[in-house]
């Protein structure tokens, strides 16, 4: 079998959450014997020609691309499928933006599964003429893709109002089990284990940023709300953030250190999630894997994967009433735990995700 992955910028893992999972697919399917393909976007000045290379038995394609940002991006993903095109093996492309493009697969005669990510045109942070670009590429995706994989039971329902339900299987995103980390990578942001919850989300609206930070500030409490992500406070909804915080709320800027991050992650009392739209969101899944009690905004995306044991907020109010309930019962939140630990274990190892995939491919190939 010949798996060739697009869609991403590449591996090893350096981006974001489709990143990871290429990284880790990759990595399951050549111990299985497979070969696999990834194409990798770099920069015009570094590399003024396309290159090949071996990765821990990977094979790489590295596409120039001069410029930088989404059009970067948009031409990156039109030089990668007419360079697969040609390329003899199963396609596995990540994400539907530049869906469009897919039609060279379609008239090569290429088998071409796609993961349909999230319903990214109804994000607010999109400008109508991005929204269109969107909303047409997800509809190109369904029509195009030989088959779809959807990471979340309701982005599934979502895609049968395009499709037949027998083109799409649901397969979630995974994420490593943390069960332990080093406690001295806490000491540089001042940090005591069980004493603070965190928060890892991009500075956005849409994960309610501001709704917890004024939800924690509102009092005067005996653990501190660590927040990650880059705030610029020339940005209007960063610098409402920023002036909304108390005293106990440490911003500590982007931190993409796997370690760092595994023990913010692992020694927090409590993991918070604003996002309000989206599939299975990473962050949420590796909060699971550490087992962290979370404390999630109220909507069927994280319901599903965070589960009915843990606790959920649809304002500031009940952000605020919520955390009281959880910071001052210890109960509580080893009860969260062994749920979040439960719910890891049954529907998010990359064992059972990564198997799920490798099913899917072959009886689509």
């Amino acid at each position: 079998m010949h798996l060739i992955i697009t869609g991403i910028r590449g591996i090893p893992a350096s981006h974001g959450g489709f990143e990871t999972f290429a990284e880790n697919l990759a990595l399951y399917l050549v111990e299985q014997g497979w070969k696999v393909t990834v194409y990798c976007q770099v920069k015009h000045k570094d590399y003024p020609h396309l290159t090949e290379s071996n990765w821990k038995g990977i094979h790489l394609i590295h596409i120039p691309i001069k410029g930088e940002g989404a059009l970067s991006t948009i031409k990156f993903d039109w030089a990668t499928v007419n360079h697969a095109k040609n390329q003899i093996g199963t396609i596995l492309t990540l994400g539907y933006n530049t869906a469009i493009f897919n039609l060279a697969f379609r008239f090569n005669k290429k088998t071409n599964l796609i993961n349909m990510d999230g319903i990214e045109w109804k994000r607010d942070k999109w400008r109508w003429y991005e929204k269109a670009w969107l909303f047409l590429n997800e509809i190109a995706g369904c029509h195009i893709g030989n088959h779809l994989i959807a990471d979340h039971p309701e982005i599934q329902k979502h895609l049968e109002t395009r499709v037949n339900a027998s083109k799409i299987t649901m397969i979630p995103y995974g994420a490593r089990k943390v069960t332990s980390a080093n406690i001295d990578l806490l000491k540089p942001f001042d940090l005591k284990p069980q004493k603070y919850a965190i928060v890892i989300a991009r500075p956005e609206p849409e994960n309610s940023i501001l709704e917890i930070v004024k939800a924690f500030s509102n009092k005067s409490r005996p653990v501190k709300l660590v927040i990650l992500g880059g705030y610029n406070p020339k940005n209007p909804y960063h610098n409402e953030v920023l002036q909304a915080a108390n005293h106990d709320v440490i911003f500590v800027g982007a931190i993409y250190d796997h370690n760092i991050l595994d023990a913010l992650r692992f020694h927090a009392m409590l993991y918070i999630h604003g996002h309000t739209v989206g599939g299975t969101n990473p962050s949420l899944i590796e909060a699971l894997g550490a087992a962290q009690p979370v404390l999630a905004h109220n909507n069927r995306f994280n319901r599903w994967v965070a589960g009915s044991q843990n606790e959920y907020f649809n304002d500031i109010d009940e952000c605020e009433q919520k955390l009281d309930k959880i910071i001052n019962s210890p109960d509580k939140r080893t009860e969260m735990s062994e749920s979040s630990e439960e719910r890891f274990n049954t529907l998010f190892t990359w064992a059972n995700i990564l198997e799920a995939y490798a099913e899917v491919i072959k009886a689509n190939s």
